[in-house]
């Protein structure tokens, strides 16, 4: 099953408590920090952790990270345009069968839906994740309010994972 993990800073302590399986997606927008996207990086190679950029496909493609993530509000397609090695992975996140569409267009390989758990604006439940899941081709990650409670459910899911923050901390 795969995990994602949304950092947003560079803490080894976090870092050291994720398995080899997790993948890390820094998502500091408000505070874009070019030094600590480099210590993640160098970190996380060491650590045989997959690291990934959100919000800034080319700056992902220009520090050679393992790819980039597209949130919900992100709807350009600019990246496009850039050419991609062959392993560079492109992941969206939606929360509605509009924004499922548009990242397909982006050409996302992975798409988060959300919030599965999670009682808010977004949330959608057991019912309209399954319904969701089934109009897409795409591997399907649940996304918010995953707990250790609750990550069993995921299996019945038949998602290809499950990503989050306070879950992996």
């Amino acid at each position: 099953m795969l995990k994602y993990y949304f950092i947003n800073k560079f803490d080894t302590n976090l870092i050291d408590k994720q398995s080899n399986d997790t993948t890390l997606i820094y998502r500091n927008y408000s505070n874009f920090n070019l030094e600590n996207i480099l210590n993640i990086k160098k970190y996380t190679r060491k650590k045989k952790l997959k690291f990934l950029l959100a919000n800034n496909t080319k700056l992902a493609l220009k520090l050679k990270l393992d790819g980039a993530y597209l949130p919900s509000f992100n709807n350009e397609t600019n990246h496009l345009n850039y050419s991609k090695p062959r392993n560079f992975l492109i992941i969206g996140s939606a929360h509605n069968l509009k924004e499922i569409r548009v990242k397909e267009i982006q050409g996302a390989k992975i798409i988060f839906i959300s919030s599965i758990f999670k009682r808010n604006n977004n949330y959608l439940g057991i019912n309209k994740f399954k319904l969701f899941s089934k109009l897409t081709k795409m591997q399907i990650i649940a996304l918010g309010g995953i707990s250790k409670k609750n990550v069993k459910k995921i299996n019945l899911l038949k998602c290809a994972g499950y990503a989050g923050i306070s879950f992996f901390e």
